[in-house]
């Protein structure tokens, strides 16, 4: 379904990606429109796939996940066979909170969350004893300055 975005709409997403758990009745009042005319946007833009969920977002620190990883993964390995069993194992673990195939220097980055660097070290010792990989690099994060940020519309 393809959809052309106006101003009202884009207002609506920008609410949402503030707070989704507002009822319909204050997004109508943030976005300046009726409830009915708000919900039926709403719903437009929810069945085109362009809102694919609502959810929580939760403090990683607060559950004692204090560690943010990104691991730089190369492979030798390309086969569709290969991607299939390696993308089975990273996203069965937990702890995997993003996962991109990427170009340039690797050919995968992992976001990881762990609760220090001995429970990273579990996680990353899974991950190499399931799956043959040429090299894996880690980068420990210092200080999140910013992560996941509402998207421009």
């Amino acid at each position: 379904m393809s959809l052309t975005l106006d101003n009202v709409d884009r207002r609506i997403l920008r609410a949402l990606q503030k707070d989704s758990s507002v009822s319909q009745r204050e997004l109508a009042d943030i976005v300046g429109m009726s409830q009915n005319a708000c919900w039926r946007r709403l719903t437009v833009l929810r069945e085109s796939g362009l809102i694919l969920n609502e959810t929580v977002r939760l403090d990683p620190v607060k559950l004692g996940l204090k560690l943010s990883v990104f691991m730089m993964v190369r492979t030798r390995h390309h086969s569709h066979e290969w991607l299939e069993l390696f993308c089975k194992i990273v996203t069965a673990i937990p702890n995997v909170i993003d996962f991109y195939r990427i170009a340039g220097n690797y050919d995968y980055m992992i976001k990881v969350v762990a609760a220090d660097m001995a429970d990273f070290d579990t996680i990353y010792q899974r991950l190499v004893s399931q799956v043959d990989l040429d090299s894996v690099t880690s980068y420990i994060t210092m200080e999140t300055i910013t992560d996941r940020r509402d998207l421009p519309v």
